[in-house]
């Protein structure tokens, strides 16, 4: 969601907002958690958005870590020294920090300010290496409102929503909404309420007020007046804090009919049988797996069949799914091997029964929109055997009605506990992953050769 607004002008009163009370009917905003984690733009995005939940985290002595993606050095334009001005927002930060949470681990990632989007795969890893570190079962991830109108903002919130799932929950804090918003027509079906203390309201107010560079107008442009100014910051004065949390339902992305059309256009669909990059990449897949034989294999975005062929002759039983009825029409005229089911779901709302020791994913999930590729992991993890081999292929380069990359969609993978990787395969045009459930040791060593 993109939102023309200009920091400088009144925005929406405080007066109208408290006026009309839109949070009034939110439900209070769920607190059980191992630990929390807080995303933030830039540096302030924290305490202005969370501050609250920060203060009352630390209290309860949830652990706590904040992970700041750039450091706002671009909200002076044309200040003289940029670098200066991102030390002394970091320094603001520690400070807001030692009111709020001291004992809360820091990240700083050091990406462009603005620059959150070119650098997404890369903030996306770096996230989920934070994720997954640790052992703790629910994580709370604070991120910043997917929907609230700066280009960084709506980014970072969309890479939160790709880590959903595996017992990590994202809630959405607006900042800017508050300046652009109508309180009369600003939708509240996820909003979630935290009600605050006066001592947390108070150590918020101070962590504010550290933020000298951009509660102060900037001295070189004394006119323009502070990149927070008192209507803006009145909003953050509040005995509440508002947070959006995603409903369970899947974000729609790319059609079946889509997929059908394609199909039904094409002999031979992404030259799956035809072109040598397919052929090579199949046989790369298929030398990456670890074992000889498998029992139960699923494969997860079957097409015409071209890999599911191959892995019959690896497994006792294939069951292969695709959602285009097209698609599989043309895999069962091409002959169906020995152990093969074709089955028409779709994915990941519908799913076939049982479990599986080897699960296929290639070249499907980065059309799933970051909500439907968080339960399309939980599906996984719910369909693998304890020994299972989990293996991920997607290509690299824009594509067309797709809802993230590839690098997007490894990088989610490697947030997931209970795997580890056992090989990684990385092309300029693919990568291709195979993760095995934790204490399954090398093929040399599972083969007694090591």
């Amino acid at each position: 969601m993109s939102v023309a607004f200009d920091h400088r002008e009144p925005g929406t009163p405080e007066a109208e907002w408290a006026a009309a009370v839109p949070w009034r009917g939110a439900a209070a905003l769920d607190l059980a958690a191992d630990r929390l984690i807080v995303l933030a733009a830039h540096p302030d995005d924290e305490t202005l958005g969370a501050g609250g939940l920060l203060a009352r985290a630390a209290t309860d002595g949830i652990p706590i870590t904040v992970i700041v993606v750039t450091d706002g050095e671009g909200s002076h334009p044309g200040h003289p020294d940029p670098a200066r001005l991102a030390g002394e927002r970091r320094a603001e930060l520690v400070a807001a920090l030692t009111e709020l949470a001291p004992r809360a681990a820091l990240v700083f990632l050091g990406v462009d300010d603005g620059g959150i989007r070119e650098a997404r795969a890369t903030v996306t890893e770096a996230i989920a290496a934070v994720v997954r570190r640790g052992n703790a079962g629910r994580t709370m991830i604070a991120a910043p409102w997917w929907g609230d109108g700066h280009r960084d903002h709506r980014v970072l919130g969309e890479i939160a929503l790709a880590l959903r799932g595996g017992g990590v929950r994202v809630a959405g804090y607006p900042v800017w909404m508050w300046h652009w918003a109508d309180p009369d027509a600003i939708d509240t079906s996820t909003w979630r309420v935290l009600a605050l203390t006066a001592a947390e309201r108070g150590r918020k107010q101070r962590a504010i007020a550290a933020y000298r560079s951009q509660v102060q107008p900037d001295p070189r442009r004394p006119d323009d007046g502070a990149m927070l100014h008192p209507n803006t910051l009145a909003h953050f004065a509040r005995n509440i804090e508002v947070f959006m949390v995603p409903d369970a339902a899947p974000a729609a992305d790319r059609t079946i009919a889509d997929f059908d059309a394609f199909h039904a256009r094409h002999e031979d669909p992404w030259g799956l049988e035809s072109r040598w990059y397919e052929r090579r990449k199949r046989r790369l897949l298929l030398a990456a797996l670890p074992r000889e034989r498998f029992a139960r294999t699923l494969e997860l975005g079957c097409a015409s069949g071209a890999t599911t062929r191959e892995l019959a002759a690896r497994s006792a039983a294939v069951v292969a799914v695709d959602a285009s009825a097209v698609a599989l029409e043309r895999a069962r005229a091409r002959g169906v091997p020995d152990g093969v089911a074709y089955v028409e779901h779709r994915l990941p709302e519908e799913w076939p029964d049982g479990e599986f020791d080897l699960i296929v994913l290639s070249e499907l999930a980065y059309y799933w929109a970051p909500e439907r590729l968080a339960h399309a992991l939980d599906r996984i993890d719910g369909s693998a055997t304890d020994d299972a081999v989990l293996v991920v292929c997607h290509w690299r380069r824009p594509i067309e009605g797709a809802s993230q990359s590839g690098d997007e969609v490894h990088a989610v993978l490697a947030s997931r506990r209970g795997w580890r990787f056992l090989a990684r395969h990385t092309e300029e045009d693919f990568l291709l992953d195979v993760l095995v459930r934790p204490g399954t040791g090398s093929v040399a060593r599972e083969g007694g050769l090591a």
